[in-house]
C-alpha cells in the first residue's frame, strides 16, 4: 500500500529505480545533535522538530532534561529522541516506586508517538566526585530498567549514561588506555556489565578542541599531519579522536568489555571562543564537525576498532546564549535561534533547485553517481512500510511525492509493501544527496553499485537465478515507468 502524502524528493530525469533482492553492505552510522536549552531566545520546539525533520540529515537528538514540550513536539516525525535525567535526581532513581512514577510521567505517555529510544541517567557522573551520585548510578540505572521491564519497554528502549574522558587515568598512548582505579572495578566493571546485559552502548564526550595546541591543532581537525605512533602497537594515529576512542575502547577491554558499541554522546567545536583558546572560529567548526561526520560514518572506524561506524551526537543545535563560563561554552550551536546555520557543515538537505543543479545534465558528476538505495534481504514488511511513511511525509509538496505510488499512479503496480519501498527508499536517497545515512533505513537499506539501467536484470548465482524489480520513471516527455518487463505504463502526465 502507499502513504497518502508526498515523499521529500525530486525525481531527476530518467531516475531509474531498482528493487532487488540482494545482501549489501550498508553504513549503518548515524547523526544526531545534542539539544540543549539554556537559552532565552530559542525558537519555539515543534518548530525546532519540524526544521530538523525537513530541512537537515539529522535523524537522532538528544535532550538533556525529561521536558514534555520537548518530548510530544518530536511526535511523528520518526526522529529517535533520547532523553536525559538530570543528575540531581539519579539517587532517587534507585527507588523503583520512584523509577515507576518517572517512566509513568515522563515515557508512558509519549511513546511510541514520539519515538523515545534510549534513557540517559545523568550526564558525566564519575567527573562529578559527587560520592552520593557515583553511588546511586548503577543502582539508579538497573533500578530504572526494571520499572521499564514492568511496562513492557525494556526491549525497546535502552539505558545509558554519557562519561567524560576524565573517567581515564591514561590515555596516552591509546593502546595504554586505562580507567581510574577505584572506578574501574567498583563501577565501571559494574556499569559496564549492566550495559552488556541490555544490549546497550557505553557512551563517551570526546573533545578534541579541549585537547589540542598549537602543535596538534591539524591533528585534532582531521587535517593532513605527521599523526602519533602508538609505541605498542606500532600504529601512527592520524587523528584525535580516533586516538581518544581507542584508549577508551583500551580501557574496556582490559576490564572484560572490548565487546560492547562505544556512542559518541558529545563532540564539537565552537564557534567563538577567547583570545588564549586554540582554534576556536567558525572556520575550524566547521571543519571539524564535516570531517567528523564523514569519518564516523565512512565504516573505516579506528586502529583498534576497525571497519565501523559510530552513533553520534553534534555538540550542539544551538548557541546558548545564559550558558555559563568561557566565551566558547555559549558557541557551540550549528544553527542560530532564527534556524539558519552559523556556518556551513553540509548538514542541511538539498533544495529542489540544488537538486536539479546536480544532475548530469546539469553539469558536473554528481556525488556517487553509479550509486542505489535498495531495501535489505530479509527486511520485514512493517519496517519497510515505516520507511514508506517516513519518506513520503517528511517534505510534503516537494518534487511529484507519493502519487506514482498511490493507486492509479505509474508506479502502483505491483502493489506491494516491497515494491513501493523499492520506489520510496532509492527516491530519498537520490533526492537527498546520495549520503550513506540516507540510505539506513534504521538498518533496513542497503547502497548498491548495481547499475539498473536495463529494464530487465537477471542476477545469476552459483545454482539459481533472480529476477529483478526495475522501476523507470522519466520526467523529460513523458511519465512512464515498467516493472520486470511488463507494463502498467501510463504515458504522459
Amino acid at each position: 500500500m502507499a502513504a497518502s502524502s508526498s515523499p521529500p524528493h525530486h525525481v531527476p530525469t530518467a531516475l531509474t529505480l531498482l528493487f532487488i533482492l540482494v545482501s549489501a553492505t550498508t553504513t549503518n552510522g548515524s547523526i544526531g545533535v545534542n539539544y540543549g536549552t539554556v537559552a532565552d531566545d530559542l525558537p519555539p520546539p515543534g518548530e525546532v522538530a519540524r526544521f530538523l525533520l525537513q530541512s537537515t540529515v539529522i535523524n537522532r537528538v538528544r535532550i538533556f532534561d525529561p521536558n514534555p514540550e520537548l518530548i510530544q513536539a518530536f511526535a511523528h516525525t520518526g526522529i529517535q529522541i533520547t532523553v536525559t535525567v538530570p543528575n540531581d535526581q539519579i539517587p532517587r532513581l534507585a527507588n523503583l516506586s520512584f523509577a515507576q512514577q518517572w517512566i509513568k510521567s515522563y515515557i508512558q505517555p509519549y511513546f511510541p508517538a514520539t519515538n523515545l529510544v534510549r534513557i540517559l541517567v545523568g550526564n558525566e557522573v564519575l567527573s562529578t566526585g559527587n560520592r552520593l551520585l557515583i553511588g546511586t548510578l548503577v543502582p539508579a540505572m538497573q533500578t530504572l530498567h526494571a520499572a521499564l521491564a514492568g511496562a513492557s519497554l525494556d526491549r525497546r528502549i535502552q539505558i545509558s549514561t554519557p562519561h567524560s574522558l576524565g573517567i581515564l587515568s591514561a590515555s596516552t598512548p591509546p593502546s595504554a588506555g586505562k580507567f581510574h582505579g577505584g572506578y574501574d572495578v567498583h563501577i565501571l566493571k559494574p556499569l559496564l556489565g549492566f550495559l552488556r546485559s541490555t544490549n546497550s552502548p557505553f557512551m563517551i564526550n570526546p573533545y578534541p578542541f579541549f585537547g589540542c595546541s598549537e602543535e596538534t591543532l591539524d591533528y585534532a581537525l582531521f587535517r593532513p599531519n605527521l599523526g602519533f605512533l602508538d609505541p605498542n602497537t606500532r600504529i601512527r594515529y592520524t587523528n584525535m579522536l580516533d586516538a581518544q576512542l581507542d584508549a577508551v575502547f583500551s580501557a574496556m577491554k582490559s576490564l572484560g568489555f572490548g565487546d560492547l558499541e562505544i556512542v559518541i554522546a558529545e563532540t564539537g567545536w565552537p564557534s567563538k571562543g577567547e583570545p588564549s583558546q586554540i582554534g576556536a572560529g567558525q572556520e575550524n567548526a566547521a571543519q571539524y564537525n564535516r570531517n567528523l561526520m564523514r569519518h564516523v560514518n565512512s565504516g573505516d572506524g579506528t586502529p583498534l576498532m576497525p571497519n565501523r561506524t559510530f552513533e553520534t551526537y553534534i555538540f550542539s543545535l544551538f548557541n546558548e546564549d545564559l550558558k555559563p563560563g568561557p566565551t566558547c561554552e555559549r558557541n557551540f550551536g550549528l544553527f542560530g535561534p532564527d534556524l539558519t546555520p552559523a556556518y556551513d557543515v553540509g548538514i542541511l538537505r538539498p533544495t529542489v533547485s540544488t537538486a536539479v543543479a546536480a544532475q548530469p545534465d546539469g553539469g558536473g558528476e554528481r556525488k556517487g553517481a553509479g550509486k542505489w538505495c535498495v531495501a535489505k534481504e530479509g527486511a520485514d514488511v512493517d519496517s519497510l512500510q515505516r520507511n514508506i511513511d517516513y519518506v513520503c511525509g517528511a517534505l510534503v509538496g516537494l518534487g511529484p511525492g507519493c502519487g506514482p505510488i498511490q493507486e492509479g499512479g505509474e508506479c502502483f503496480f505491483p502493489d506491494t509493501v516491497r515494491a513501493h519501498a523499492a520506489y520510496a527508499m532509492n527516491a530519498f536517497y537520490q533526492a537527498m544527496g546520495r549520503n550513506d545515512y540516507d540510505c539506513d533505513f534504521r538498518r533496513t537499506g542497503a547502497i548498491t553499485a548495481v547499475d539498473p539501467s536495463l529494464l530487465l536484470l537477471k542476477l545469476r548465482f552459483d545454482s539459481f537465478c533472480v529476477y529483478a524489480f526495475i522501476f523507470t520513471c522519466d520526467d523529460d516527455g513523458g511519465r512512464w515507468c515498467n516493472f520486470a518487463g511488463y507494463g502498467n505504463c501510463k504515458y504522459g502526465h
